[in-house]
């Protein structure tokens, strides 16, 4: 099964330290476009400030303690009325 993104277009996200350069300000880059996952893995399309081009990157590849996400966690997104999902009286059944 699929990972579910932890990060969403538009977040300002910081690569770990060793991937693309050393200075923590130029380790900053937004998503661009949240890709199709790999197997298990979430991925992503970032651009960093001042380059015309993207990069392709792994969750895994994200300084997670440094960057913040804006995804809406997917049980806090579900109905929350505290009424069950099937109604009764909607069901018709053939006699």
């Amino acid at each position: 099964m699929a990972q579910t993104p932890k990060y969403t277009v538009g977040d300002s996200i910081v690569l770990k330290d060793g991937l693309v350069r050393t200075e923590m300000e130029s380790r900053t880059c937004r998503i661009a476009a949240v890709l199709p996952s790999e197997g298990r893995r979430s991925q992503y399309r970032v651009r960093f400030e001042g380059e015309n081009f993207d990069r392709r990157i792994f969750e895994s590849d994200i300084d997670a303690a440094q960057s913040t996400s804006s995804a809406q966690p997917v049980a806090a997104a579900a109905d929350t009325s505290g009424g069950s999902w099937l109604k009764m009286s909607s069901i018709r059944v053939r006699k």
